[in-house]
């Protein structure tokens, strides 16, 4: 009689992970953050509360993580590396491809419903939003940092520039733009935005 082969343990934890990141991800945009519980995460991913307590300590960590795969498994998609920016030597060409693709995320029903609840929850969750910083939004702006700092060594920025303040004049337009729905989010904006933050206002 022909032995089955053992069931690959890592294979079904991965099958479950997923799972979990898909349904709290789903639960997030379709009830708000308050009204997702581990327990309904645990019954829509088909999986027992006790795993997920075995692998995170609260739905914020869940939620989080869930996000963070999201936003690196967009990046995979869209062929770029979810820790780098491009360095082509041509700063404005590499951040506005970053942007376009920021612009391709926000979008992204998949990206924005969870996004938009877990940003709302953040201003009135203060651990939640300190997290949300401290996990998501502040590594993503030191990528930015790195390039800046790149372009400062190459000479195509000056070397008094904070790289931390400066990335705010491209970046931070959009965040506002999109978490309040003052204009569209386009291609032709953030680019506009690269071409004001690296030009400047004043006449040429």
């Amino acid at each position: 009689m022909v032995k089955k082969p053992a069931p690959d343990a890592s294979r079904r934890s991965e099958r479950s992970r997923r799972a979990i990141y898909d349904a709290a991800l789903a639960l997030v945009g379709e009830v708000g953050f308050p009204k997702t519980t581990v327990e309904g995460i645990a019954a829509r991913a088909g999986v027992g509360k006790q795993t997920i307590y075995r692998w995170w300590s609260s739905k914020a960590d869940v939620l989080l993580e869930a996000f963070l795969d999201l936003g690196e498994r967009a990046a995979q998609a869209a062929g770029q590396q979810s820790d780098a920016i491009p360095d082509t030597g041509d700063l404005a060409a590499d951040l506005k491809f970053v942007l376009r693709a920021t612009v391709d995320e926000l979008c992204d029903p998949r990206f924005e419903t969870p996004a938009r609840a877990l940003a709302a929850e953040g201003l009135v969750n203060p651990q939640l939003g300190a997290e949300f910083v401290a996990k998501l939004l502040e590594p993503q702006l030191q990528l930015y940092v790195r390039r800046l700092r790149s372009a400062q060594q190459a000479g195509a920025v000056r070397p008094d520039i904070d790289p931390r303040i400066a990335l705010e004049l491209f970046v931070s337009p959009l965040a506002q733009r999109w978490l309040q729905r003052t204009g569209p989010i386009t291609y032709a904006y953030t680019d506009t935005l690269v071409d004001y933050a690296l030009h400047g206002l004043a006449p040429r």
